[in-house]
C-alpha cells in the first residue's frame, strides 16, 4: 500500500465514518525509546482551532494510554483497512498494563515522519500531531442528560487537541 504526504488542507475524508466505523488507533509515547502505548478510539474530531488544523481525541483516566498521552508531547492517529478490525478490537479492549497487546495485535510499529510517537506499517492513513491543549471534561456542563449514562464510573474523558503536523495516506484521502 503506497502512502504519500497530504497537506492538511488537501486532506479529504468522511470523518464520521473514520471515527465511528473505521476507528482510529491513537498512539502516544516515544518510538525511539520503546515507551509508547496505543488504544482504539471512536470518539474525536478533525477541524480548525486557532487557525491550525487539529485532531481532537478523548481519553479516560482509567486507560493506560492516558499516562502516555499526558506525558509525551506528540501522538498519532492511524486508520486501517477492514482486514485489521480484529486487531483494532483487541487494542481497544485490552490494556497495555497487562502485556504487549501491540505485538499480539500483529501490527508493526514504526517511526513516524515528524513526531516521536510511532505510526504503523499497516496503516492506510497516519496523522501526526503535537499536543497544543488539553482539558478535563466537566459533567456540570452536560446540557443533554443522556450523556451522563456514558460515565457510570465517573471516569470523565480528558480532551486533547493536537496540531496536525503531517499526514500520510493512500489516494482515497487526497
Amino acid at each position: 500500500m503506497k502512502l504519500s504526504p497530504i497537506q492538511p488542507f488537501d486532506f479529504t475524508a468522511k470523518p464520521f465514518e473514520l471515527w465511528e466505523k473505521t476507528w482510529f488507533l491513537l498512539t502516544a509515547g516515544d518510538f525511539a525509546s520503546g515507551k509508547y502505548n496505543a488504544m482504539t478510539v471512536a470518539w474525536g474530531g478533525l477541524g480548525i482551532m486557532w487557525g491550525k488544523p487539529v485532531a481532537q481525541v478523548v481519553v479516560r483516566p482509567t486507560r493506560h494510554t492516558y499516562g502516555f498521552t499526558n506525558d509525551y508531547p506528540t501522538f498519532t492517529l492511524t486508520a486501517y483497512d477492514s482486514q485489521y478490525k480484529k486487531a483494532l478490537g483487541l487494542l481497544g479492549t485490552r490494556s497495555g498494563r497487562d502485556g504487549d497487546k501491540i505485538a499480539e495485535s500483529g501490527l508493526t510499529p514504526q517511526a513516524a515522519k515528524v513526531v516521536a510517537a510511532p505510526t504503523f506499517a499497516q496503516a492506510k492513513l497516519s496523522i501526526e500531531c503535537r499536543k497544543i491543549y488539553w482539558q478535563d471534561m466537566d459533567p456540570t456542563n452536560f446540557l443533554d442528560p443522556t450523556i451522563e449514562s456514558s460515565y457510570e464510573n465517573n471516569d470523565y474523558h480528558r480532551f486533547y487537541l493536537g496540531e496536525i503536523l503531517h499526514i500520510l495516506g493512500t489516494e482515497e484521502y487526497r
